[in-house]
Order: C-alpha cells, then structure tokens, then sequence
C-alpha cells in the first residue's frame, strides 16, 4: 500500500514557518493565484525549480475566452460538452464561460500583452471550437508572455516570498484538515511551513509517459501528495495526447500547436494522402482524441513512425508571423514549416483528471485547494477542449482567493509526526526505475488500451512498489515515487472502465457506454474506488 508520508518527521524537531497562504507551483495557475492572494495575505509560493518552469510556458495556442460580438457564453459552454464527451460538470462548465472574460481582463491589468489585429483582440479558432475565441500572444507564445508578466509581477510583489528550488514532499494533516507542507530545502534540510490554506498549482502528469510536450519537471506531485493526504483523485483514465508533437531525429517532442490546424493546416500520411476525412467531418479541427488516434491508425497502416503536418498553401511571411516561435524551432532542425511538410506523432499532453475540488477550488480535505491542470473540477470531462486549460486556472484561481477569505484561523498545532520502519536507499537507480515506468505506461496505458495489457501494465509497476519501503531524500526519488502513485491510479482507473470515452480508448470496449460509464471514477487512499455523479448538462 501507499503510505501516508513518504518521509519520517516530528514537527516538534522541525524548524517551522508561519505564513497565510501557500501555493505550491508557479505557471499560470500559481502565479495568478498568489497574486490575487497577496492583496489580503502573505503569501509564500514554492517552486521545485524555478518561477520560469512550467507547463504554462509551453502553452503555444492561447486562451479561450468570449470576446467577440459574434461569440456568447451559450457556445462555448455547449462546445465544452461536446469535447467533454458526457463527462463534464455543466455547473463547472457554466463558471469558466461566464467569468472567463473577466479573468482576461485581470491577466490584462496585470501586464500580459495579448495580439491585436486592427486594434481589436486577435482571435482564432482551435479543434472543436465553433467560434473564433482563441487570444493568443507573439503568434504562438502565448504561455511565454503570460508567465513573463506575471511573474514579474510576483518578484516585484512585497507581500509574496518565493522559495525556488525547494520540494514539497508531503502535506501536513490530521482529522482531515491541512495544517501545511513539509519541505525539503535545496540544501536537503526539511522544515515545516504551516498556512491557513494550502493551494496546489503543481500542473500535470506528462513525465509518467516516453514521449510528451511537458517539461521535465511534471511529474505528478500535487495528485499524489493529495492523494496521500487523503483528497479524492477523479478520472485519471482520461489522458490527453496532443496529436502533433514534432517527430524528428534528435529533436525533443515539441508542440506543434493546434492553432497551426486551426489556421488551416492538414494532415497528410507519409504517402501524401490527406486522411482526416475517413475519420470525421471536423477534419483536422476534430477533437484531440479522435484525431490523435487517427494518426496512429495511419500510422500502422502505413508502417511509419509519424505523419505529416502541411502548412505549405500559407506564405512565409505569414507563417513567420503567426507562428515565429513553431518556425524557429523547426528550422533549428532543418526543417522549413512555411515550404516542408513537417513530421508529427501523438505525445502525452494534458492529464483531464486530478484531485477532485469544488467550484470554489476546496478538496475533500479542508484548507487544501487546487487549481489548473492538477485540480479535476468538472470543466473538461473526458477530453479537453483545447485552450480551456488556461481560462480555468484564473477562473477558479479567482474564486480559491473568494474562498480563503471565509476561513477561520487555524486552531492550536497538534502534534503529528511519522515514523516506520524503512529500509535503506533504493538500490536500482531512479534514473532506470522511471524510463521502466515510462515504457510500460507508453505500451500499456497510451492511445489506445486493452484489459490484457492494462493488467499485465498494472503487474508490472506493482512490482516497484517496494520504493515505498526504502529511504527517500532526493528530488527525483520523491518524483519517481509521486510519478509511481500516479502510474498506477491511471491504470487502475483505465481498467476499470469498460467503454471508451475522450481520451480513454479501450479497443476490447470500442463504443461509449452511458447506461453503465456515464460517471466517474475517484480514488480515495483509506476507502478505495467509488464513484462519482454526473450532474445534469
């Protein structure tokens, strides 16, 4: 079993920091949110590696929002479900499209420079969206400028301190209730920082796979240290693969953004045959399940590692404008995105599900709240719909500080402390253990899914469950151990349900079942599976 603290302590022997707020995390979610916070708090806010390391960073296509005239809440919430395939909170749903504007408007007021076309908002149209509402920034760095302002606006900030390089590796509670985070500094010396409310910002899940668009650093830490906790962890099944990751010898996976298709971009095989029409009427702009797996069946069919991406009808100097930084990197390797056909393949993108919170950001463990990609609060379902991810984080971002304020002071500290039995450090590398992890949720738990391999995958990461018994004390045992927790609750989850839906694929289970699986799965550590309501949509 998963133990209840990866560590042993005694708070009584820690050093011990006192502070309002604490957000763990710094892309968009926990930057936002910090900011918003520390107009009331003091806020200390911890990254494990630095304000500028994110998934938010990456984010190319931009932020999907109700601008235009033409536009109206009513669509982007009826375009959510659609993507969501049945799975969506429509209360949820209904949050992020009516107060999504005004969180634009405060990412506005706080710096970020969004593009402009004839002094209106530069608007453009992603898979799935039947509107242009797509604001992006610098072409296709939206996620750049947005962390560029706002975390200059952090450091400038007297009332937010920043920890960087430090690692949270457990949440402090007892009867159900957050006191903290135990947190090991860069130095290895652990201390205990105590706050009236906890906010995990710790982003995705993009490192349990080989083949991703995340950073190093998303290795799945908020939903385990949650889950250890005592939060519940909802829908890990539905694991988003982004369709067009660059494809290219020596090449990382880089994102070749939605935006690119959006702008009228299409897919070709390695014979030059454009093949989206056999599998939707949205063609290229089909939600991102259908067509990542239209990839890999082209794919198969055609014995090839990868397909193509064919911008090639859109002059260069288009292309260099609305996508300068997709074009550099591609030429960096040779490849021209304005005259070449690119070399594109599905990787692990976005984790839908995570630790299940309220519309107002609050677990199942008081004074611990979460928001962005790590929080599941209902809004995507079983696929998200692309740009969404943005407009949540400051959405709810916005409604935790409303929350925070409502909470009373904490009571007097009782006395918590861990202490097993636990062996000495792990004797195969961790640097081997993860790229096994890595492989077996890439055979097993990727696009598409079957009972018999999900169940020899499952057998197999059981068998590194003995990294719980041994001594942890570095960075990457922890993530290895948060990226393990994870790995298994996916396949778990995966397992157990027996449809396809969204970005869960089942092969022995083709068809969407809503008689049987129109619910959710949720994870509690003391009380196992349950199921989760679907409210009405």
């Amino acid at each position: 079993m998963i133990p209840r603290y990866l560590v042993d302590f005694n708070l009584d022997e820690l050093p011990q920091v006192h502070t309002d707020v604490i957000v763990i995390g710094a892309g968009i979610a926990g930057l936002f949110t910090a900011i918003k916070a520390s107009k009331d708090f003091k806020v200390l806010m911890v990254t494990k590696k630095s304000l500028l390391d994110s998934n938010t960073r990456y984010a190319q296509g931009g932020i999907a929002a109700v601008i235009s005239d033409e536009d109206s809440p009513e669509y982007h919430h009826q375009d959510t479900l659609n993507a969501g395939a049945g799975l969506c909170s429509s209360a949820a749903v209904n949050v992020l499209v009516h107060e999504g504007p005004d969180g634009v408007k405060d990412l506005i007021q706080m710096g970020t420079q969004f593009d402009l076309e004839d002094g209106e908002f530069a608007l453009t149209k992603e898979g799935a969206h039947s509107q242009r509402r797509i604001l992006h920034a610098h072409g296709d760095a939206t996620g750049a400028e947005i962390v560029r302002a706002l975390s200059e606006k952090t450091k400038q900030n007297p009332n937010i301190e920043l920890w960087d390089d430090h690692f949270i590796i457990d949440l402090v509670t007892q009867d159900g209730e957050c006191f903290g985070v135990l947190v090991q500094k860069p130095d290895g010396q652990k201390v205990f920082v105590r706050a009236n409310a906890t906010i995990l910002c710790t982003g995705g899940a993009g490192q349990l796979f080989r083949y991703t668009t995340n950073p190093d650093i998303a290795t799945a830490d908020g939903i385990a240290i949650a889950y250890r906790a005592g939060a519940l962890i909802q829908d890990m099944e539905f694991i988003q693969f982004h369709p067009t990751a660059l494809c290219y010898p020596g090449a990382p996976r880089f994102l070749v953004s939605e935006a690119v298709r959006g702008e009228g971009a299409i897919l070709r095989n390695i014979k030059g045959e454009r093949f989206m029409e056999k599998y939707d009427p949205q063609l290229e702009l089909a939600p991102r399940d259908i067509v990542a797996r239209a990839i890999v069946n082209e794919m198969e069919e055609t014995k090839s590692t990868f397909v193509y991406i064919d911008f090639t009808h859109e002059s260069e100097e288009t292309v260099k404008h609305r996508f300068p930084t997709i074009y550099e990197f591609c030429l960096n390797y040779g490849l021209d995105l304005s005259s070449d056909w690119i070399p594109v393949a599905p990787a692990a993108h976005y984790m839908m599900g995570g630790v299940k919170t309220d519309l107002y950001g609050e677990t199942e463990v008081a004074r611990l709240f979460a928001c962005g990609e790590v929080s599941s609060t209902g809004v995507h379902g079983a696929n998200r719909l692309a740009s969404n991810s943005l407009s949540e984080a400051i959405v709810f971002g916005r409604r935790i500080i409303e929350r925070i304020h409502e909470l009373s002071p904490l009571e007097e500290l009782p006395f918590i402390a861990e202490e097993s039995q636990r062996l000495e450090h792990a004797k195969q590398p961790i640097v081997e253990r993860k790229l096994k992890l890595q492989k077996v949720m890439l055979r097993y738990v990727g696009l598409k899914r079957t009972a018999v391999g999900l169940e020899k995958g499952h057998e197999e990461l059981r068998r590194q469950l003995s990294i719980f018994d041994t001594c942890l004390s570095k960075r990457e045992d922890f993530e290895f151990a948060n990226l393990l927790t994870c790995a298994l609750l996916t396949t778990q989850a995966a397992l157990i349900r027996e449809e396809s839906r969204g970005g869960h694929y089942r092969e022995d289970f083709p068809e969407k079942n809503d008689l049987l699986w129109r619910k959710h799965t949720v994870f509690n550590r003391e009380h196992g599976i349950t199921e989760g309501r679907i409210d009405d949509v």
